[in-house]
């Protein structure tokens, strides 16, 4: 059996924290898009390149899922969440806290070795909210 989606981002955030790899989480097409705090990225190879500098400039992360939504169908899910999050930047050594708001949907795919299914992000969109 798959894992569900809910485990997926999960582990996502463990992979964050832990500086692993993040690619694998993302859909591998040009129509995947990811949003963060001061980013817009379009198409897997964007995002890639994004997160590879990502995990090698920032350490020391904390994620702090404070209200996960989950909502899982047979091909698709889609997640919420209030997060505080914070790393700190390897080349100024500048320490960074937001408390941010996640949403994104999932895609399963086929595994090409066993055929079981899993989850992908094909959209995430993380942003800080502001005070108006």
């Amino acid at each position: 059996m798959s894992p569900s989606a809910e485990s997926i981002v999960r582990d996502y955030y463990d992979a964050l924290r832990n500086g692993e790899p993040l690619v694998p989480y993302f859909r591998d097409d040009a129509s995947t898009v990811k949003f963060g705090i001061s980013e817009s990225l379009f198409g897997s190879d964007e995002i890639a390149r994004a997160l590879a500098e990502q995990t090698e400039t920032t350490d020391n992360w904390t994620v702090s899922s404070r209200h996960l939504v989950v909502d899982e169908h047979d091909e698709f899910a889609t997640m919420a969440d209030d997060v505080t999050m914070a790393w700190t930047d390897t080349t100024s050594g500048d320490r960074h806290r937001f408390d941010s708001r996640w949403s994104a949907t999932l895609v399963k795919r086929a595994s090409a070795s066993d055929g079981a299914r899993d989850w992908r992000f094909a959209m995430m969109h993380v942003s800080a909210p502001h005070d108006l």
